[in-house]
Order: structure tokens, then C-alpha cells, then sequence
């Protein structure tokens, strides 16, 4: 199948708004090594990428591109100008004309506020202010252009998200089946039992689960080995974090299950429980509550969800962001739930996602996290899986 031709569907009239509204002539789309996603994924090309190339996208008349020679059959199909370099003499004279005077929005963050939207070397910018263009971040357009899900990609998310939630279940309900009649349960046979069941249910990712048993669980990014993992004991908690989507490139949909190997599980493990989950809601209420009415950020539902927690006494044990971006890379370019890694200040607008996902980790002890992700539908968010964990699973 030929692919679609670049800026395929791209809503030019948008973008002259919003850079009207900038006080841009354009957004200017840098790439070399596929340093700037955001890049590839606006054009949407598919070919080779391993010479720098510049897009010109103004706010009024036709795109520009400055591509190398031996790559132009990636700008196959570009609605606009093509203009060849190969020497960089040849790339600063053909450059220069093209956005000296102009004010330019790229991928650059003010003192790397949030380093998923600093994609543009230092060095490049230099070199178009040496032209006498003013670069201005990008930050609305990434979120308008780059983070927003098609309604292919929102249907196999929702498809995606309702097999994550039956698989974690089962996954989890089988460890305690086989805890419970004496057999060795170890994280990693938990892992495979994920794949496995990713692959007969035709699920692609790019990483196997997360699966963490009480102490491990505390480390919010812990990778279980094969001959070093954890053996699974009775009264245990069980972290298990698995993300996966129709195939590769697609909007993928990310989850945290958690379960307990026993019939009760004591009031400290039940009070974190309950607290996450609380402070998980609490992020969505805020949502809810504001969204259509006013601007909300992804700054503002991270405090949301960090209030909670800290109230609760356990503030200092949740150590990373509430949620980020999903667009075609699970950790997306679009806003963030965050004000505690970086002050993450981008308004949430309509057709983006992103994960919710607070944790707590006692250190040596046990850690639970619980995630859902969010679509941002003009009607108002959609929360998926749509019967989120609202109960420690007892396995």
C-alpha cells in the first residue's frame, strides 16, 4: 500500500490562527536522526532521515521544505516547494533567504521547562537567529498538531484498553490461582504470561510489562530479570504496569493493575491503596469539573492528584509526575499531568490523551500505583479502560 502523502489532512487554516495568535510567520519543522518526532509525525514521512531537513510551514502561502539530495523521495507527494541542498554551504544559502526577518515557532523550551517539547538542537537555533530569524516555542502547536489522536487511533486505543484490563486481571488471578496450590510463581513467568496474551489477542508493544511483587513494587520503573526476580509469597502485593496498542506506531493504551496474594490484606497496604486510587480520581474530578468552562493543564490535575496524596501523609514517596502524554509514542509530546518533575503549564485540549497515574512507594517495603488513561472528547473526557480498578484485586 503507497503511503499517504505528507501533511495529508493537515487543517492549514488552524494553523494560521494559532500563529496569528503566536505573532508567527510560521512553524518551522527541524529533523536530523529523528531527534524531533514532532517533526515526523506533522509531515507524517516514512522515508530515511539521516540529513537534517527544515520545513517551512507559514502562516500564509505554500510550505517550503530544505531537504538533501539523496533524500528527496522522502518528500514525495509534498504539497508545497522542495528546495535541494547537498553541500552545507549550499543548505546555509538556500536557509538563510528562507527565514531571515521572520519570527519562527519550533520545538524549544525556555530553559528545558519540559524537555518533550526542547527537540531542537541549541546549535540550529543559533544558526537561524545568525540569519536574523526569532525561533518562539511551538508548545500550542505540538498539542494542536502533533498529540491529537485520529478516530482510527481513539477506536484502537478503546479496543486496545479493554484487552489491557481483561489481561491484567487474569494475569494477576492466575498468579494467585498458582500461589494458592504451591507452585513457584516468579515475576517474569507473570511477564510472559502478558505477551502471550498479548500476542494471541493480536497486540503489539515495545516493551515487555512491568511486573513488581511487594518490595520490587516500590521502584516505579523496576525491570524484573530472569534468574534475579522475585518468587511470589502469600501476603504480598502485586504491581503490574503493561502498555500495548494495535501495532507499533499506533496510540497505544498503558495501564497499572494492582492485586494482593491473600484474602485481607493489612490496613497500612489498604489505606495506600485507597489513597492512590483516591488521589487517581481526584485528578479526573478536577477535570471533569472544569473542563469546557475554562482552561485546565496538566499542571493543574497533578497537584490535584499530589494533594491528595500528601494529605494523607505520603507526599514524599510519590517521586515522579501523575500522568503523561500517549500519542504515537506512549510517552507523548502533548501535555503532561506535571508540576513536580517540570511545571508542565500547556492548556488540555480536545482530541488528546494521556495516562493518570499517581503512585506511592515505600522503599523496601511495597509500592502501588494505579493508571487509567484519558481521551479528551469535545463531549467532555472519556476514561478508559471504562471499568477502571476500583478494588484491590484479591488474588
Amino acid at each position: 500500500m503507497a503511503p499517504s502523502p505528507l501533511l495529508d489532512g493537515f487543517d492549514f487554516a488552524a494553523l494560521g490562527e494559532m500563529l496569528e495568535g503566536l505573532g508567527a510567520d510560521g512553524w518551522l519543522l527541524y529533523d536530523f536522526h529523528g531527534v524531533n518526532p514532532v517533526a515526523t509525525r506533522v509531515l507524517g514521512i516514512q522515508g530515511m532521515g539521516t540529513r537534517r531537513f527544515f520545513v517551512l510551514l507559514p502562516r500564509t502561502g505554500r510550505p517550503v521544505a530544505v531537504a538533501h539530495r539523496i533524500e528527496l523521495a522522502s518528500f514525495d507527494g509534498f504539497p508545497g516547494e522542495v528546495r535541494p541542498y547537498a553541500a552545507w554551504r549550499e543548505l546555509h544559502a538556500t536557509l538563510g533567504p528562507l527565514v531571515a526577518g521572520k519570527t519562527l515557532a519550533m520545538e524549544v523550551s525556555p530553559r528545558d521547562a519540559v524537555p518533550y517539547l526542547d527537540r531542537v538542537p541549541h546549535g540550529v537555533v543559533q544558526l537561524l537567529e545568525g540569519f536574523g530569524a526569532r525561533v518562539v516555542p511551538s508548545a500550542s502547536l505540538v498539542t494542536r498538531f502533533a498529540a491529537r489522536w485520529s478516530p482510527a487511533e481513539l477506536a484502537g486505543h478503546r479496543r486496545a484498553a479493554e484487552a489491557l484490563a481483561g489481561i491484567a486481571q487474569e494475569a494477576l488471578r492466575w498468579a494467585g490461582s498458582e500461589l494458592a496450590r504451591g507452585s513457584e510463581v516468579r515475576e517474569t513467568a507473570v511477564q510472559r504470561r502478558v505477551m502471550d496474551a498479548f500476542a494471541r489477542a493480536g497486540l503489539a508493544t515495545d516493551h515487555p510489562p512491568i511486573v513488581g511483587f511487594q518490595a520490587n513494587a516500590a521502584n516505579p520503573h523496576y525491570e524484573p530479570r530472569e534468574g534475579a526476580d522475585r518468587r511470589l509469597e502469600s501476603g504480598e502485593v502485586v504491581l503490574l504496569d503493561l502498555w500495548a496498542g494495535p501495532a507499533r506506531g499506533t496510540v497505544f493504551a498503558d495501564q497499572t493493575w494492582m492485586g494482593f496474594a491473600g484474602p485481607a490484606p493489612d490496613g497500612e497496604v489498604r489505606r495506600v491503596w485507597e489513597t492512590v486510587r483516591s488521589a487517581r480520581d481526584a485528578a479526573v474530578a478536577r477535570l471533569r469539573d472544569g473542563w469546557g468552562r475554562r482552561v485546565v493543564t496538566g499542571a493543574e490535575l497533578d497537584d490535584a492528584a499530589r494533594n491528595v496524596i500528601a494529605k494523607a501523609g505520603y507526599g514524599e514517596f510519590f517521586p515522579h509526575r501523575t500522568g503523561h502524554s500517549i500519542d504515537r509514542d506512549v510517552h507523548g509530546s502533548g501535555p503532561h499531568l506535571d508540576n513536580f518533575e517540570t511545571a508542565d503549564d500547556r492548556a488540555l485540549l480536545g482530541g488528546i490523551g494521556f495516562s493518570v497515574e499517581p503512585g506511592i512507594y515505600l522503599a523496601g517495603r511495597f509500592g502501588m500505583r494505579s493508571e487509567i488513561n484519558v481521551f479528551l472528547d469535545e463531549a467532555g473526557p472519556e476514561v478508559t479502560p471504562h471499568q477502571p480498578q476500583t478494588e484491590l484485586l484479591l488474588i
